[in-house]
């Protein structure tokens, strides 16, 4: 086994060092309400204010909707956020998150909202956008392995940790945990983080049962191989019945047994949310009466309320940003930028931006270059007219391209941590350019690829292992980012060629010369294929 290998399953399995944050104290919250029912609705890893989908999924608007329905229906509506919503995005980058805290308040006002951070609340390495988007917050924020250590007192001092709700004249208590960055968390200054966060979990469920709680769920952004450990403490816990997390981008559930709590995830962007009834018996027991998944499409409309405010930043956002409404260049074919298609399975819109990075650093082009699918937000298709807008959309972060060399052995060791893990929808898949591969995820972790080919003049040919080929790859996954780790002695090039810009580049050449951009996906000629049984045949004839 590599060295690189051995040091990301040191990180992904090992416990981190206890920080201080394990004894700070930390404001505890307690509230009360009163109603016929009440009712959980949760949301995860959202990044924008509008739906997605050309407006047919997702959207804050359509939440809206349900917890109105929710409040007619005589059930008392809160809401549960399980991280990931300051960053990233096109309007973050004007107003670091304030718009979806805006957003946020409009659905507290309904049904009180409380948020634990995902690791994008730290995208930025100075905390005034912390500071800020914590003061204009109507709602609260929840930490219980974490505190802000940002400098300004009111904010820090607005943390709340062993949350409890009182409803009914029963407890329940809110477990939040959000993750270190040895897991890929940010390392901040102004941000300590507890990595131990089943001792962690286990000390707050106790202090929750000790205050009387008589339910308590967790509230993570965590990846869900950790979720799965916190969550059998309800061997030892049997008040600890729920995780709702964040992170994973599409639904994930786990049922409840004896021993394990359940787990439930939602979709970003609010394309698929959970709601979570939990009544009084007759007995007079707190029960979770549901706990059902709610795909939220055209057949729920958008409140017209909200979508008043949606407009109002969007207003703002065309002032500042006139041009992103421009035409840029033309599809040849629908373009799925999906995040339930690009973090699965190749993509036509993957396919053209990962091309460009094999160009970027001139003649000859680079023989081989991935992008981490994370690195594409969009979330949508790209149809017909390409807008500015697209592209702006579609890159939340900076982009800059290293170039480097690499040995076909050492490329094909670090490839395999494209396809780790069995979540679906994960941003570390790769979408590719220059080769092509197949995968079987029922083989052990980092042993998954098949077949790994080149192009050679009769066709395709198995990487050589002792060949050098040369490599580009975003500045994010040279640097270690998304589990990716680099052999020691491999120095790349200096940051250079943002991709966002290679890529309008590329659309407006297209543009000039009178032609459209994007190829289908061919079925007969895939870059990726994963297989769906151990027996699969990776290329067909």
């Amino acid at each position: 086994m590599s060295l690189a290998i051995k040091v990301f399953r040191t990180i992904l399995v090992s416990g981190v060092a206890l920080l201080a944050v394990a004894c700070a104290p930390l404001a505890e919250r307690t509230v009360t309400t009163e109603s016929g029912g009440l009712s959980f609705f949760h949301l995860n890893d959202t990044y924008r204010i509008d739906a997605v989908e050309d407006g047919a999924k997702g959207g804050f608007g359509r939440v809206t909707t349900l917890l109105r329905e929710a409040r007619a229906d005589g059930r008392e509506p809160r809401v549960l956020h399980a991280g990931d919503f300051l960053y990233p995005s096109l309007e973050s980058q004007l107003w670091d998150g304030l718009q979806m805290i805006d957003a946020m308040n409009f659905m507290h006002d309904l049904a009180p909202m409380l948020v634990v951070i995902g690791n994008h609340e730290t995208d930025s390495r100075n905390p005034q956008h912390l500071i800020d988007a914590v003061r204009a917050s109507k709602f609260d924020w929840l930490g219980d392995n974490y505190r802000f250590s940002t400098g300004a007192a009111d904010v820090d001092d607005a943390l709340h940790s062993r949350y409890m709700l009182d409803y009914a004249g029963k407890k329940i208590g809110v477990l939040s945990l959000t993750m270190h960055p040895d897991d890929g968390g940010n390392d901040r200054d102004y941000l300590s983080v507890d990595g131990d966060y089943k001792r962690v979990a286990e000390r707050v469920i106790g202090e929750l049962e000790q205050k009387g709680a008589d339910l308590i769920i967790g509230l993570t952004h965590l990846h869900l191989w950790e979720d799965k450990e916190i969550a059998a403490l309800k061997a030892q816990h049997p008040t600890f019945r729920l995780i709702v997390g964040g992170h994973e981008h599409e639904p994930e559930f786990i049922a409840e047994t004896a021993n394990s709590a359940a787990i439930a995830k939602g979709a970003s962007n609010a394309r698929t949310i959970w709601r979570i009834d939990i009544d009084v018996d007759e007995q007079g027991e707190l029960q979770l009466s549901q706990l059902r998944p709610l795909a939220l499409d055209e057949s729920v409309a958008s409140d017209a309320d909200y979508d008043l405010l949606a407009g109002k930043w969007r207003s703002r956002m065309l002032e500042k940003f006139p041009f992103i409404t421009a035409r840029v260049g033309e599809a040849a074919l629908p373009m799925d930028a999906r995040e339930v298609s690009i973090r699965e399975r190749e993509s036509s819109w993957g396919n053209f931006i990962v091309d460009q990075m094999r160009r970027a650093f001139g003649e000859p082009a680079a023989d081989l270059a991935f992008l981490n699918s994370g690195t594409l937000r969009l979330d949508d298709y790209v149809v017909g007219d390409i807008r500015f807008e697209d592209i702006g959309r579609t890159f939340g972060f900076s982009s800059y391209l290293r170039h480097l060399q690499i040995s076909g052995a050492e490329f094909r060791e670090l490839l395999e941590a494209g396809y780790r893990g069995f979540a679906p929808s994960q941003g570390y898949f790769p979408q590719v350019s220059g080769f092509r591969v197949c995968v079987d995820r029922s083989r052990p972790e980092f042993e998954r690829i098949v077949s790994l080919q080149v192009p050679a003049a009769e066709g395709w040919q198995e990487i050589d292992p002792d060949r050098d080929y040369s490599l580009v790859v975003s500045d994010f996954v040279y640097g270690g980012g998304d589990g990716y780790v680099f052999p020691e002695h491999i120095v790349a090039s200096r940051p250079a060629s943002e991709l966002k810009y290679l890529v309008l580049d590329a659309i407006m050449a297209a543009q000039s010369r009178g032609e459209k951009v994007g190829v289908a996906v061919d079925p007969a000629n895939p870059r990726i294929v994963i297989l769906g049984s151990p027996d699969g045949i990776c290329w067909p004839d």
